[in-house]
């Protein structure tokens, strides 16, 4: 399955942990991924992930043509050192999102993900995807 999201990982506890990151276009889902690269976040994917499932846990990856690369606004595609893949453990939604949110999930391939919403251009964006990924995912 391919998703329009980019996908993140950041190594904690023995492995990487991955956050696919959605939104529309030109909602900042890029941006914020290169905000969380400067905070030891990995790229893994930027625009397309393709997806899988495998032994009941969910995986993202670049398109072969994509990887590597991060489209930056105002710079260009430029190259990002990159991991192969990462596993999923986390989805943020790029809007508005409410101050005390009740608890949300999304399923792709049958494995369900915590998901948070974040204005993705907030400055605090970064720093709350990552203790989302401390407590949620």
């Amino acid at each position: 399955m391919i998703l329009h999201a980019g996908l993140i990982a950041r190594y904690e506890a023995g492995g990487w942990r991955g956050v696919l990151i959605e939104g529309p276009s030109g909602a900042g889902k890029s941006d914020l991924a290169l905000r969380c690269l400067d905070l030891g976040f990995r790229l893994v994917a930027d625009d397309r992930v393709l997806v899988w499932r495998s032994g009941g846990r969910l995986f993202g990856r670049a398109p072969e043509t994509l990887a590597g690369l991060m489209e930056v606004r105002n710079l260009g595609v430029l190259p990002f050192p990159a991991l192969t893949f990462a596993p999923i453990a986390l989805t943020v939604r790029l809007g508005l999102g409410e101050r005390l949110p009740d608890r949300e999930t999304v399923t792709h391939l049958g494995v369900e993900l915590p998901v948070i919403t974040l204005a993705a251009l907030e400055n605090s964006a970064p720093a709350k995807l990552g203790r989302a990924l401390d407590t949620l995912g």
